[in-house]
């Protein structure tokens, strides 16, 4: 009995001092979630007709592992609610942008038909993951549009950002 409690002690010390250790060896993602962005960069154009572009950005890890997810929602906003609501067929699911420790772009597009005479307004939420090989979650954060924010391509006008997107019956 002795021994069994002796060997109890030893082991909660073990994993008492190693944990942490271990903890902080594991390469999560950068600490500072400030760093992803998203921005609408395509709205309504003579090139892409009825169609909001999405482009988001997130740093790399520490240790360049971990693998990065994305998700793009676009939703729309209900003047009659004063809310705004995710659009059916508007959600591209995780999609898997790579590895790395330096910052990564990427981003969708998506077209949309607007029913019943009206403009439709538009804005994307970006989701984030970095996960382990294994598919664990590291750490997530997510990002609603924003102006202000440089597309490393897809961008049209070249250099074109807002927070939201609108797009009128006809055009």
């Amino acid at each position: 009995m002795r021994l069994l409690r002796r060997r109890r002690q030893i082991i909660t010390l073990f994993a008492l001092c190693v944990a942490p250790i271990a903890a902080t060896q594991v390469a999560l993602a950068s600490d500072d979630t400030r760093e992803v962005w998203a921005t609408v960069n395509v709205c309504d154009t003579k090139d892409a007709p009825n169609t909001i572009g999405i482009r988001a950005s997130m740093p790399g890890s520490r240790s360049g592992a971990e693998m990065r997810w994305m998700r793009f929602v676009v939703e729309y906003y209900s003047e009659a609610n004063d809310r705004w609501y995710r659009l059916d067929g508007g959600d591209s699911g995780f999609l898997r942008v790579g590895k790395g420790r330096l910052p990564r772009q990427f981003g969708r597009s998506l077209r949309i038909e607007p029913t019943g005479g009206r403009p439709v307004l538009l804005r994307g939420r970006v989701y984030f993951h970095w996960r382990t090989e294994g598919g664990d979650i590291l750490q997530r954060a997510s990002a609603r549009t924003q102006k202000g924010h440089r597309s490393n391509a897809g961008a049209d006008p070249a250099g074109y950002s807002a927070s939201t997107c609108t797009i009128s019956p006809g055009d």
